[in-house]
C-alpha cells in the first residue's frame, strides 16, 4: 500500500547516523520519516551498546594522528596511479578514481574538519564529551567519550526529533529504493509490523541502517564461510544489521567503498552474556589454539593498536576460539582486571597442568610443550614495563613475542578463553564528502545519501574511535544538504 505523504527526508535506521541526519533536517524546517527495524525498547541499533569514544584530544580538537592513521589503512597494494591522480583537486580525478572504494583525502579531510563543528551541535543538547578512564591499558592515541556513552547520545536526538515533529515507524524495515524514470530515488518500498509492503515516498533518503554484521549469508559471502560461521555481533543491536541498505544502493548501481572481506574484530569471552565482554590481557600472556599452539604475537604492538588483527586471527584458528594463559605475574601490572570486562571470572588452578586439564577441547600436552619452549625463550633481560613497549622478547620462536615476553611460572594460572566479536563490518558504500551516494562512475546518485557503518571508510585496521563520530558527523552532514538542496 502507498503511504499516505511524501516526507522530505526519510532516513532508515535511528543509531547516530540516522538521528543525526533527522535532527539536522528538523532544524532547518524539513519534514522527517525515520524507519527502524527494532522494537521502541531497542532503537539505536550499535550505537545503544557502545561507550561512544572518540578519537580526540578534547570536545573542540580532533587527535593528532586522525588523518594520519586513515591513510596508514587507506588499503591494500594501492595503485600508485591512484594516489598521484588523489593528490590533485577532486574536480579532475577521472571516474576511476571518483568511485575507487579507498577512503579518499577529501572525505577524510572533511570527516576531520567537521568533527569538532558535530561535537558542539551534539553539546547543545546538553550532552556532554570529556577525557575518561578506558578498558585497555596502553592508548596509542588521544580519545575522549560521551558522557552516558552511545545510548545518552540516541536517547537525547531521538527527544529531540520527536519534539521537532519526526515521524517514528518502528518494527519497519526498508527492503528496496523507489526511483524514478531518470534514476533518482524517491523513498523506499518496506515492510511494516505485520510484515506487509509499503511504499513510503520521500524527496531524499539517507540510508544509516547499519552494515552486515547481523546478516550470515552475507557475511558468508563477503568473509568466507570459515570465518562467518565463527563470529558473532559484539552486542545485540549488531543483530539487526542485515545489510539491506548496502544491498538495495549497490542494486541501484551504487559504488562500493571500504574492504568487504573484513570487520572490525573484538576479543569477548564466549561464556558472558554481556554486550562487548572484552578479554585484552592476551598481550602479557600466551594465546593457544585448540592444538596447543601458538599462532601470533601476542605484543607486537600495543594492544588498542593491534586488536583488530589479533581477533581476526582467533577467527581464523580451529572453531574460532583461542585461550589467553598466563599467571601470577600479572599482578605486577597496575590495575590489570581493567582490561577484562567479562562477568565471569577466569579459570584458575596452582598448577599449570592442573589448569590446562580444565580446558574441553585443548591439546594439553601439546599446550604444555608450547609453554616450556616460550618459558625457554624469555630472554627478560630489560627492565619489564607493562605499560609500554619494553622490548623484551621471545625472539627466536615462530612467531616471536615482541614485547613483555615473560616466564609463565609463578602460581596462580589462570585461562580465559576468547572469541572474534565483530563490532561491525567494513564494506559499504561510497559517497562525496555532502554524504551523497556515488554510482560506479563516481557520479551522485540524486536523491540517495548513506552515513554510519553503511558507508565503507575502513581498510586494513580499523582507526580506532572513529566510528560513532563517523555517524554522527556524516548523519549531520547528510541531513543538513539534503534539507538545503532539494
Amino acid at each position: 500500500m502507498a503511504h499516505p505523504a511524501t516526507t522530505d527526508l526519510l532516513v532508515v535506521g535511528c543509531g547516530i547516523a540516522g538521528l543525526s541526519a533527522a535532527v539536522s533536517a528538523l532544524q532547518e524546517g524539513r519534514s522527517v520519516t525515520l524507519l527502524e527495524r527494532s522494537d521502541p525498547a531497542d532503537f539505536g541499533g550499535n550505537t545503544r551498546w557502545t561507550e561512544a569514544y572518540m578519537r580526540m584530544k578534547n570536545d573542540s580538537e580532533i587527535a593528532d594522528d586522525f588523518e594520519e592513521a586513515f591513510a596508514r589503512n587507506s588499503g591494500w597494494n594501492l595503485d600508485p596511479n591512484l594516489v598521484v591522480e588523489a593528490a590533485g583537486p577532486s574536480a579532475h580525478w577521472p571516474a576511476w578514481v571518483r568511485a575507487h572504494p579507498f577512503p579518499d583525502p577529501e572525505l577524510i579531510a572533511r570527516f576531520a574538519d567537521q568533527a569538532p563543528p558535530t561535537i558542539a551541535w551534539l553539546k547543545s543538547f546538553g550532552l556532554r564529551f570529556e577525557p575518561q578512564p578506558i578498558y585497555l591499558l596502553t592508548q596509542n592515541t588521544a580519545r575522549i567519550a560521551a558522557q552516558g556513552g552511545g545510548l545518552a547520545l540516541i536517547e537525547r536526538l531521538m527527544q529531540e526529533a520527536v519534539t521537532l515533529g519526526a515521524q517514528v515507524l518502528y518494527r519497519t524495515t526498508a527492503i528496496d529504493l523507489l526511483r524514478d524514470e531518470a534514476g533518482a530515488v524517491q523513498g523506499v518500498l518496506a515492510t511494516g509490523p505485520d510484515g506487509k509492503r509499503q511504499r513510503i515516498a520521500a524527496r531524499a533518503t539517507v540510508l544509516a541502517s547499519g552494515g552486515y554484521e547481523g546478516n550470515p549469508e552475507m557475511l558468508t559471502h563477503y568473509l568466507g564461510a570459515t570465518r562467518a560461521r565463527h563470529i558473532r555481533p559484539v552486542a545485540r543491536g549488531g543483530y539487526y544489521n542485515r545489510g539491506e541498505g548496502i544491498r538495495m544502493a549497490l542494486a541501484a548501481g551504487a559504488a562500493p567503498a571500504g574492504e568487504y572481506g573484513s570487520y572490525h574484530a573484538e576479543p569477548v569471552d564466549p561464556r558472558s552474556r554481556l554486550p562487548e565482554a572484552v578479554i585484552f590481557i592476551w598481550p602479557y600472556g600466551v594465546l593457544l589454539n585448540r592444538h596447543g599452539r601458538r599462532f601470533i604475537d601476542e605484543a607486537e604492538g600495543t594492544a588498542d593498536a593491534t586488536y583488530d588483527n589479533v581477533t581476526r586471527a582467533i577467527a581464523d584458528q580451529t572453531d574460532g576460539i583461542a585461550w589467553v594463559i598466563f599467571d601470577g605475574r600479572v599482578d605486577d601490572i597496575p590495575q590489570w582486571r581493567r582490561s577484562i570486562r567479562s562477568d565471569i571470572p577466569p579459570l584458575e588452578a596452582p598448577t599449570l597442568d592442573g589448569l590446562l586439564v580444565q580446558l574441553d577441547g585443548l591439546d594439553s600436552a601439546a599446550a604444555t610443550e608450547t609453554i616450556a619452549a616460550y618459558n625457554l625463550a624469555c630472554a627478560e633481560d630489560q627492565p619489564y614495563e607493562p605499560l609500554r613497549l619494553d622490548g623484551n622478547a621471545a625472539a627466536m620462536l615462530a612467531p616471536p613475542k615482541s614485547n613483555w615476553a615473560r616466564r609463565i611460572e609463578r602460581p596462580p594460572f589462570r585461562v580465559f578463553p576468547i572469541v572474534s566479536a565483530n563490532c561491525f563490518t567494513f564494506g559499504g558504500l561510497k559517497v562525496n564528502t555532502d554524504a551523497q551516494v556515488l554510482d560506479m562512475d563516481g557520479r551522485v546518485i540524486a536523491g540517495l545519501y548513506a552515513a554510519g557503518e553503511t558507508v565503507g571508510i575502513y581498510n586494513n585496521v580499523y582507526v580506532g574511535s572513529t566510528s560513532v563520530l563517523r555517524g554522527a558527523v556524516f548523519g549531520r552532514l547528510a541531513g543538513l544538504h539534503a534539507a538545503r538542496t532539494t
